[in-house]
């Protein structure tokens, strides 16, 4: 029993050894530093490029055929495609291992991935309330969704659903998955935390036309939660459900209705002011009581899990 134990811990620390060796023995500050920038044009490319595809197909789609939904069936195919080569498919076969490694999407065991769900969710909730409290004091625009009077229902629900599931997959994959794997290279894990959220914060996000400085805050929080969630469980599976569950909720419940909140400096705080200042705290204390939760689950748990994609 005790031989089974030592060869355990041995495989997790070789498992690991990639990532815990001291950050000065990695290399020069210069080196570590020209790591980190082309860490983030990986990011912008992964993450970004794929949604400006979708953001011009959908536009064409409804303006010329409205009701036949072929943009959401092209990007569909194309980021399972992107996907799969992110994952490790696909020439060259030398590259297959490192995209594999890089990308994360790492099945995790049952009680850390209902964990993380939760801790991410509670976050979420969290961070709803933080929104809808900057939406009192800065008028936000309202509804991020193009113009679709005129498309039946069905397609601005395919529409709509898979907005709400490409901007997470391309960001898990891009900033939490290849991103932060080469960013824990080159740095401790609390500041491939932080420089992992701060790139997503300074990604483009809806809705536009928001002052910069509070958008940015905002969107770091929520880089953070991700950065977190990647960190601890090794995968960006359970923070990829997070993802879309919180993005689908800011689409249909936050957004559209942030041009019809009351301001602060108009009528004052009123008590739905007080009540999500509550929201704030009470999810936010509870998501950090599940993260503790989260962080002594994984740490007892010294099994690794094969990719999903690979």
């Amino acid at each position: 029993m005790e031989i089974a134990r030592n060869r355990r811990k041995l495989l997790a620390g070789v498992a690991r050894i990639s990532y815990d060796q001291p950050v000065e023995h990695r290399h020069s500050l210069t080196e570590r530093g020209l790591r980190g920038i082309l860490a983030a044009i990986v990011v912008f490319t992964i993450a970004i490029v794929p949604q400006g595809i979708w953001s011009a197909l959908i536009s064409v789609n409804l303006r010329t055929s409205p009701t036949i939904p072929w943009a959401v069936v092209l990007i569909a195919a194309l980021v399972t495609l992107f996907w799969q080569y992110l994952g490790g498919h696909f020439a060259p076969r030398r590259t297959s291992a490192s995209r594999r490694l890089h990308l994360r999407a790492n099945r995790v065991p049952l009680p850390i991935f209902a964990w993380a769900v939760l801790a991410g969710l509670l976050s979420v909730a969290a961070l709803t309330g933080v929104w809808i409290l900057l939406a009192q004091f800065i008028r936000m625009p309202g509804s991020v969704l193009p113009p679709m009077g005129n498309v039946p229902w069905p397609i601005v629900v395919l529409a709509v659903g898979m907005g709400a599931l490409i901007s997470p997959i391309c960001e898990q994959a891009g900033i939490w998955g290849y991103g932060q794997t080469m960013l824990r290279r080159e740095f401790a894990a609390s500041t491939a935390v932080v420089l992992s959220a701060l790139i997503f914060a300074v990604c483009p996000h809806p809705p536009f036309h928001v002052p910069l400085l509070p958008k940015i805050a905002f969107f770091f929080l929520t880089g953070v939660t991700f950065a977190v969630i990647a960190e601890l469980t090794s995968s960006i599976l359970p923070g990829l459900v997070v993802h879309i569950l919180g993005l689908l909720t800011f689409f249909t419940l936050v957004w559209p209705n942030d041009p019809t909140r009351q301001m602060v400096r108009d009528g004052g705080a009123d008590i739905w002011f007080y009540a999500h200042v509550a929201q704030v705290v009470v999810f936010g204390v509870l998501a950090i009581v599940a993260f503790s939760r989260l962080a002594d689950v994984c740490r007892g748990t010294t099994t690794f899990s094969k990719p999903v994609a690979g």
